[in-house]
């Protein structure tokens, strides 16, 4: 069998009509780069920005966090404080009328020396109740000679006096305290006023509340004696 030959003059068409010319690389293909996948280092640093910006947020959440946390501390020991302090604010409460008698009675006795043993012990009583609610917080509230204040004085009356100040206390009807730095009783005075009247003297609310308060303490003295 013959193999059947192309003749040499027939050869380049048939490369021609398959594209270019042996050995020559399309133009295409010299133009367009070849792409290569991102190595795993860019990846990784393509997302520190981003990993940044999450680090910072949550930096701030957490020392948010902090500052609410340490004022909620702060808040709960205050409280835990305040209700150690004033636990027992009724039972102090309610001592202090003893106080009062126990301070009026030493102050009907001490002229009345037949007594002096009788008194020698009410006072030893009224120190020692005394002593123990101070060691509970209870304070006694100074007015003599003070500036009225509202907050820690109750004004029952009003009256002239030479020489003093208006809105001064010039007497203490009833002594006031504190618990620590709470005031559980207002101290009862009376202030001194703008000015005197011709006779000098006060008013009739004045005496008749300086009567009573007498009569109160002679009572006092009678229930003690």
């Amino acid at each position: 069998m013959t193999e059947d030959k192309i003749p040499k003059d027939e050869e380049p068409e048939r490369e021609e009509s398959e594209g270019l010319p042996k050995g020559e690389v399309p133009e295409e293909a010299l133009l367009t780069p070849v792409s290569e996948p991102p190595s795993e280092l860019e990846t990784l640093r393509a997302k520190v920005p981003e990993l940044e910006k999450s680090v910072e947020l949550y930096k701030d959440q957490f020392l948010r966090k902090a500052a609410e946390f340490e004022n909620f501390k702060k808040r709960m020991e205050i409280d835990h404080l305040n209700v150690t302090r004033y636990a027992n604010e009724g039972l102090v409460f309610e001592l202090l009328p003893v106080l009062d008698d126990l301070t009026r009675s030493l102050k009907i006795g001490k002229g009345r020396r037949e007594f002096g043993s009788f008194y020698k012990g009410v006072e030893l009583i009224h120190s020692k109740l005394l002593k123990t609610l101070e060691a509970q917080g209870l304070k006694p509230i100074e007015a003599l000679g003070q500036e009225f204040d509202v907050d820690y004085h109750e004004a029952l009356m009003q009256m002239a006096k030479e020489n003093v100040p208006p809105h001064t206390v010039i007497e203490e009807i009833e002594k006031g305290y504190m618990l620590y730095d709470k005031v559980i009783r207002h101290s009862k005075v009376i202030v001194s006023g703008d000015s005197i009247d011709k006779s000098g003297g006060i008013s009739n609310e004045t005496s008749d509340k300086k009567d009573e308060t007498k009569r109160s303490d002679e009572n006092t003295g009678k229930e003690t004696q």
